[in-house]
């Protein structure tokens, strides 16, 4: 059965799971709802979970407005250890000794990075080099020159720890990459860091708790 209501269009909030590409998501709607018309506002990597905001239809044309507000993320670095990506998706080094590092010296390696900062962005990311995504180049071992960019770290918080994991909250701009946060947290403690676990909880004024399952779309579009 058609989804009449996604002609007009519609704005879908989604809880990501984990393992999906944002790309898997759209396909799988645009499918269950038998529409052309159909897109994401801000992509989230596989390996984090969380709001992905889908547009429908008409809907489709606010997708740059949603991509452009603030958006916050929970989750948990590992520091004394890093990896070629900054996350899971890659073979994690040996571990470094964090056992001397301070409360303080994380609040102070948080507060480094709050406010408006340049960021190079991961390797393993969708950024395009001369027509080529940069995860494609760097799987295949090719090293490229990323350019720093100007993002804004409205909020870190680190919420508990227990070493060598870190929790924190932040809330940051458009363009930000939180595999480049785990990174700079890192270096700027001395011991490196990666990205064990990443959630999307708010895009403006949209949040996580009013997402629903990609399941539930899809058995509603069946009713």
């Amino acid at each position: 059965m058609m989804d009449t209501s996604a002609d007009k269009g519609r704005v879908l909030l989604i809880n990501k799971p984990y393992d999906w590409t944002s790309f898997d998501v759209v396909n799988k709607l645009r499918y269950a709802l038998k529409i052309k018309k159909i897109g994401h506002a801000g992509t989230l990597d596989p390996l984090a979970t969380g709001l992905l905001i889908i547009c429908t239809g008409k809907m489709t044309k606010r997708i740059e407005e949603f991509m452009g507000q603030e958006k916050e993320y929970t989750g948990t670095f590992v520091i004394g250890q890093t990896t070629p990506s900054h996350d899971l998706e890659t073979e994690i080094s040996q571990a470094v000794d964090v056992s001397q590092v301070s409360y303080g010296q994380l609040n102070e390696a948080a507060r480094k990075l709050t406010g408006f900062i340049q960021q190079i962005p991961p390797m393993h990311s969708a950024i395009k080099i001369e027509g080529k995504r940069a995860y494609e180049l760097a799987r295949k071992g090719k090293e490229v020159e990323l350019k720093s960019r100007t993002v804004e770290i409205r909020e870190f918080e680190i919420t508990s720890v227990e070493l060598p994991t870190v929790h924190f909250r932040i809330s940051c701009s458009k363009g930000t990459y939180i595999r480049s946060v785990a990174r700079d947290f890192g270096e700027a403690l001395g011991v490196g860091a990666y990205l064990l676990s990443l959630c999307r909880t708010r895009i403006g004024n949209y949040r996580l708790a009013e997402a629903t399952t990609i399941e539930h779309i899809v058995s509603e579009s069946k009713q």
